[in-house]
């Protein structure tokens, strides 16, 4: 009897552990497009063109090797538009020894297929995503009865554990982080290199049309699509990552330029987060071009820092911690989100260049999201629900397991410094020194109060003043309550009186 294997929309590759030992003769694969999971968070609509498209492409590319694999459109008359009522359509008029499926990436949809199990009289054998270079349950026990988990501590451990860019047992280049050197202002005598450019093919265009037509409410601009959408043309996307941008990644990865939303990132998170690229092969082939004398050792190692970092370990905090984990609210904040999150519509130019780039491109670099969309988020006071619920909307790369923890834990601190340390919140000062989006501002960077002053500046200090009690205790805040304490009292009411202003003015 065959075995039904079920192949999610993140789980692009013929690797993946549900495809183990597959019997091309008898066995069947099912991929679905669903109703429900595009719309129970409203995804941004290039988002959905990527993922449909990289879906079709990929059951295309099983077919033509030789696996019998039964697709299913989302537009199809008898999609019943969930994960497992298609499924349940499927074995109502087949048999099957059993079903297959790879552990889901959200907790979400682990559920239901668990609550699937209970309900039908087929068992479901649900197996370890071994994309990653850790096992959940290692992870557990690596944070079990630890006082703090931090990724540093995470991340040596793991170059320790898998050789990765070590001499011996000591890191090469005698450090193992390289960030201090990451973080210089562009130099506007480089040329940022052209991303990379697919044009949409036929199965493209198709989806595009679908999404067009069924989500015209959804946030976002299709056009232009220039994703890769099946394995060749990810692996071509890194390749050019590799040859064009790596260089000059590391010393650049922090800056912000307005006009030039790609920089020298890889931007190949999309593909590594749908299954089209693996992280292994994408650490290992930077590390070897490191020791072949072919990349800077600070740009490979913060390349592969974010992959078996930071990527490896906001994971194991979101298994770790859920489902509990989506109520973090450290600050009890509870501000809605403003309107200007999802127009740009603002006179700072920072908020209006991300996310209007954002719009366009379902895509902002790390720092774009932490340092100006997180940071004005943190400082505001905003619904920690609302923002990760505006995270997971606009960007291509966004699911549940890495997005959370990212933004409750590194962007707003709302688990209470589980994933940081402190805060990351700063004054405008910290985007004047690492973009240039302050020379076309309305607003001020060099201005401290008043209606001309940059918003970042009194909204942090105000930030401080509100959260004193839970925050004056973190070693890493001391200086700066200290120089909070030595500011006069007129200059304290100045802050509140000008946070007052501008929070009630975007409210409004």
């Amino acid at each position: 009897m065959s075995i039904l294997r079920v192949i999610l929309g993140d789980q692009l590759t013929d690797s993946i552990s549900s495809l183990n030992n597959c019997d091309k003769s008898e066995d069947i694969i099912l991929i679905s497009e669903v109703i429900e999971e595009a719309t129970f968070i409203p995804h941004h609509k290039k988002k959905l063109v990527f993922i449909f498209s990289a879906m079709r492409h990929f059951a295309l590319d099983l077919k033509n090797d030789g696996f019998n694999v039964i697709y299913n459109k989302l537009n199809d008359p008898d999609n019943s538009g969930s994960l497992t009522g298609e499924i349940s359509r499927l074995i109502k008029n087949q048999s099957f020894e059993k079903i297959v499926i790879t552990s889901p990436s959200e907790f979400r949809v682990l559920k239901e297929i668990e609550s699937l199990g209970k309900k039908i009289n087929i068992s479901i054998e649900i197996l370890n995503d071994d994309r990653y270079f850790v096992e959940i349950e290692d992870f557990k026990q690596w944070a079990f009865n630890r006082k703090q988990l931090r990724m540093e501590n995470f991340y040596r451990d793991q170059r320790r554990k898998h050789s990765i860019l070590m001499n011996g047992i000591d890191p090469v280049g005698g450090q193992w982080n390289f960030d201090s050197d990451n973080r210089k202002p562009f130099n506007s005598d480089l040329k940022i290199p052209t991303p990379f450019t697919n044009f949409p093919d036929q199965i493209t265009q198709e989806v595009i049309e679908m999404v067009t037509t069924c989500f015209p409410e959804h946030f976002g601009e299709i056009e232009p699509f220039i994703f890769a959408v099946n394995r060749h043309q990810a692996l071509q996307a890194f390749k050019l990552f590799l040859e064009e941008r790596l260089l000059y990644f590391g010393d650049f990865q922090d800056s912000m330029v307005q006009g030039e939303p790609w920089m020298f990132h890889s931007h190949i998170s999309f593909y590594l987060n749908c299954g089209l690229l693996l992280p292994k092969e994408c650490v290992y082939e930077v590390e070897k071009l490191f020791f072949d004398g072919k990349a800077p050792l600070n740009s490979v190692e913060g390349f592969i820092r974010q992959i078996l970092g930071w990527r490896e370990f906001l994971r194991g905090i979101y298994w770790l911690k859920m489902p509990e984990y989506l109520e973090n609210n450290f600050f009890e904040a509870s501000r809605n989100l403003p309107q200007m999150y999802w127009t740009g519509d603002t006179k700072m130019n920072c908020l209006s260049q991300c996310v209007t780039e954002t719009k366009k491109n379902a895509y902002a670099h790390h720092i774009q999201r932490l340092m100006v969309l997180g940071n004005f988020a943190l400082i505001s006071g905003i619904d920690p629900k609302q923002v990760n619920h505006w995270f997971y909307v606009v960007y291509a790369d966004a699911y549940e397991w890495v997005e959370l923890p990212n933004v409750s834990g590194m962007i707003l601190f709302a688990d209470g410094g589980l994933v940081s340390s402190k805060p990351y919140a700063s004054t405008g000062s910290y985007i004047n020194k690492m973009s240039n989006y302050c020379e076309n501002c309305d607003f001020k960077v060099s201005i401290k109060n008043g209606p001309e002053a940059c918003p970042f500046n009194y909204l942090y200090w105000d930030f401080l003043d509100r959260n004193r009690l839970k925050l004056s205790s973190n070693f890493r805040m001391s200086m700066m309550y200290k120089t909070y304490d030595r500011m006069d009292d007129s200059k304290k009411q100045k802050i509140r009186d000008d946070t007052k202003t501008f929070l009630n003015s975007i409210d409004n």
